[in-house]
């Protein structure tokens, strides 16, 4: 299976490559009022794209995160539980065997 990890980096090396190298002219952004700024716009797009995934993933990391406290904590109530035996069951009840009709009792 790490083949495939490693394939699926490359191509995600040689797409990011790809578009870099189609996109590499620069724009001019306008800050505030007369500030004015020059960046790549494979940069750009590189920034926003990170702006937007950072939560996300920030999420995802302290969602996982605590999950696995939780386990932990669960494993170690666990195992430090004493272990109780089962009750023990009633012995089974025998009845007495019942008249099949009023008659038969007499």
């Amino acid at each position: 299976m790490q083949y495939l990890k490693t394939i699926f980096w490359v191509l995600v090396a040689l797409i990011f490559a790809l578009f870099v190298s189609a996109n590499n002219r620069a724009v001019e952004l306008t800050i505030w009022g007369d500030q004015k700024m020059a960046i790549a716009i494979w940069a750009l797009i590189v920034i926003v794209f990170t702006i937007g995934f950072l939560p996300t993933m920030l999420y995802y990391r302290a969602k996982v995160w605590r999950l696995k406290r939780r386990l932990e904590l669960t494993e170690r109530n666990i195992a430090q539980a004493p272990l109780t035996p089962p009750p023990p069951s009633a012995p089974p009840r025998t009845a007495a065997p019942q008249p099949s009709s009023p008659f038969e009792s007499q």
